[in-house]
């Protein structure tokens, strides 16, 4: 509860003990003197509870219009400079579609460069690239055709569809706004908010009818919640005999090419492969701009390791590195507050289940941090027992503030060895990994030996089918269809299009001690998995400010990394040697692959400074006519709008250090001649 929700609990517990006060004092019959003095009483706190009430409301209201402004004006400028628009806007667009301009394509690629270079190129990562199309019986094993579904209710009038866990949330979320709540009635509330994501058809239809929920535009009733599958089907061929999807993740192409990359690595573990690319999703109502949309970029690695050595051999390079860890614990708990703690104390303690797991999150703070994000808006929110799936270890989430609350951004997940056992059953390949003991040991092993020649006069042409479903087996199933046969004579086996009847002496299933030098085993998988469209909306929330001395001055302070053009180029006035010195400057840095704007509009310099803060250009080069004299530049960082001058031989070290963050405004400017800021 917040300070303001208790002390409005507090007033509300004066106000209920005064009106036991009053009925008190009349049923004793008590003077008529202090019967009054105690009504006045009750009357004064009422008022004051009254006022706190409307107070605290009204400050609700403004929160939430002060966001929808900010929201309004950063959008506002995100379109007019063409970061992203809507697809196909001259045929009114499609919900869920956007496209990138070109400053928002050079922050898309930048920051997918950077996610590389810090996670790919340092970990030495092995990146792929697979086909968006895929064929349906790689996603009947992932579990997608079954379960990737959410629950959707329709207008029974204008059979509008909506995403039935939305509404409730937004519901719940309304009803626990108001400070007046009871502490029982909130824990109910943030209790069923708290188990909504794994709520069955039938408990969604109960909390829609329980909060008597009806269709937002209209106020019809709903439907019963249902599931609907969120691919998108597609026919590989002509013939149509082939069945696809658009992928809906990009891990599956890594999973299945396991094996192959196994062998590019020399067999050894651990090892981890990367891919940037699409995936599509058909979301049920798209709503909140690049936070939820029905084709997005991926990020996703895929880590993996032995299940017994979790253990990072360069964890001791992340293990002081401070989070916000919101905890399972910290959730339920009554505080509900996430706590810092270092990423090595956290694994020590327990908290991260292990060594990978936890380097990976501490390696996403710093990426996150870096490319701009607010570290003081930024947590690592772990999934509850509930939202896990049974296999997983551990998850947990980067979850970033912006002006819609707590976004998901980034997936963090130990998730066993599901992934690869699954593709394995449903392939008949096996995707394992060797491992040499370190000497030979003796080990019960469970040996199964198909007789042949009894297989194949029995079986004929399914002989092969059977010996496949046969070693297939499990340890415990093959177990169990050998005492089956002896204690009856026959045991039935499932193979592929049926079952057959095993009989006694088809094949030899046994547990045999043997001696062996290694053996092969599954990989456990750690997947960090990272929405670009997402983490690119909330980096433009934390970068957008409005300059206070002009409410039409927008910037966007982009770290210089990803900053969709690193430096602007003016020319003071239209002057023949300033534009040839401009553009040698301009020509020396994009040899250095530096991308460079070169301004010779004849606007003043203050107002090209004030297009290119909206563009969220970091630097700025001026030729004024003393460069044409001493052959030094004005250079004015984005932020503090302050300028130096600086040689002109000197301008490209002095930008490639300041964009390549090896140093600061501050240091990387030490010791030069300070300009005056009159042009802004």
């Amino acid at each position: 509860m917040s300070d303001n929700a208790a002390r409005l609990q507090a007033m509300q517990d004066a106000v209920t003990d005064a009106g036991n006060n009053v009925r008190a004092l009349k049923a004793e019959k008590k003077d008529k003197a202090e019967i009054d003095a105690a009504i006045a009483k009750l009357k004064e706190l009422k008022l004051e509870l009254d006022t706190e009430i409307k107070a605290a409301m009204a400050a609700g209201d403004e929160a939430a219009a002060a966001k929808e402004q900010f929201r309004s004006k950063m959008n506002g400028a995100l379109e007019q400079r063409l970061f992203y628009i809507p697809s196909f806007k001259i045929y009114g667009g499609v919900a869920g579609l956007y496209d990138y301009g070109p400053p928002g394509c050079a922050v898309k690629s930048n920051l997918q460069a950077f996610w590389r270079q810090h996670f790919v190129l340092n970990e030495a990562m092995l990146e792929v690239e697979c086909p968006s199309v895929t064929p349906e019986v790689v996603l009947k094993a992932s579990g997608h055709v079954e379960k990737f579904t959410d629950l959707m209710v329709n207008d029974v009038v204008t059979k509008d569809c909506f995403r039935a866990d939305h509404l409730v949330e937004e519901n719940l979320e309304r009803m626990l706004a108001d400070p007046m709540i009871s502490a029982d009635k909130r824990k109910e509330l943030e209790d069923m908010l708290a188990r909504l994501e794994e709520f069955t058809p039938e408990e969604m239809g109960d909390a829609i009818t329980k909060l008597a929920i009806k269709a937002p535009e209209t106020k019809n009733d709903l439907t019963a919640p249902y599931p609907f599958n969120l691919m998108f089907p597609t026919q590989i061929g002509p013939s149509g005999a082939l069945q696809g999807y658009l992928r809906p993740e990009t891990a599956q192409g890594i999973f299945v090419n396991f094996r192959d990359l196994l062998y590019y690595n020399g067999g050894k573990l651990p090892f981890a492969a990367a891919q940037i690319g699409q995936s599509f999703r058909n979301e049920i109502a798209p709503r909140a701009g690049l936070l939820r949309v029905r084709e997005f970029t991926q990020a996703e690695i895929e880590h993996f390791v032995h299940p017994e050595q979790k253990d990072h051999s360069r964890f001791g390079e992340v293990a002081d590195v401070m989070l916000s860890l919101f905890s399972r614990d910290a959730q339920l708990g009554a505080v509900k507050k996430p706590f810092p703690m270092t990423i090595g104390e956290a694994v020590e303690k327990g908290i991260v289940a292990n060594q990978t797991l936890g380097y990976f999150i501490a390696r996403t703070q710093t990426f996150l941090e870096k490319i701009g994000v607010n570290p003081e808006r930024l947590r690592f929110r772990q999934h509850l027992q509930h939202e896990m799936a049974h296999y997983a270890e551990d998850c947990w989430d980067a979850e970033i503030e912006c002006s819609y609350g707590w976004i998901e951004c980034v997936g963090l997940a130990d998730r066993s060895a599901f992934d690869l056992k699954a593709h394995s059953d449903k392939s008949k390949v096996e995707l394992t990994a060797y491992e040499r003991f370190a000497e030979p040991k003796m080990v019960e092993t469970l040996v199964v030996e198909p007789n042949k020649k009894d297989m194949g006069k029995a079986f004929k042409k399914d002989a092969k089918a059977v010996t496949d479903a046969l070693m297939a087996l499990c340890q415990e199933d093959a177990l169990a269809l050998a005492a089956k046969v002896e204690a009856d004579g026959k045991a039935e086996l499932k193979i592929e299009g049926g079952s057959v009847e095993i009989l006694p002496g088809m094949v030899k299933i046994a547990m045999e001690t043997q001696k062996v030098s290694g053996r092969n085993f599954t990989p456990s998988v750690i997947e960090p998995s990272f929405g670009i469209g997402r983490i690119m909306y909330c980096m433009f929330e934390h970068s957008f400010f409005i300059r206070p001395e002009d409410e039409q001055k927008t910037v966007f302070r982009f770290s210089p990394i990803i900053a969709p053009i690193k430096c602007t180029i003016f020319p003071l006035v239209n002057d023949a040697g300033m534009n040839d010195l401009a553009g040698t400057i301009s020509r020396v840095l994009a040899t250095e692959g530096i991308s460079s704007k070169l301004d010779t509009t004849a606007v003043s310099v203050g107002k090209r400074y004030a297009r290119t803060d909206e563009l969220g250009v970091p630097f700025a080069v001026t030729v004024d006519h003393r460069s044409l004299q001493d052959n030094t530049v004005t250079v004015r960082e984005r932020d503090s709008c302050d300028q130096v001058r600086v040689a002109v031989g000197d301008v490209l070290p002095l930008i490639k250090k300041l964009c390549n963050l090896r140093a600061t405004w501050e240091e990387a400017t030490a010791g030069l001649e300070k300009q005056a800021a009159a042009s802004d």
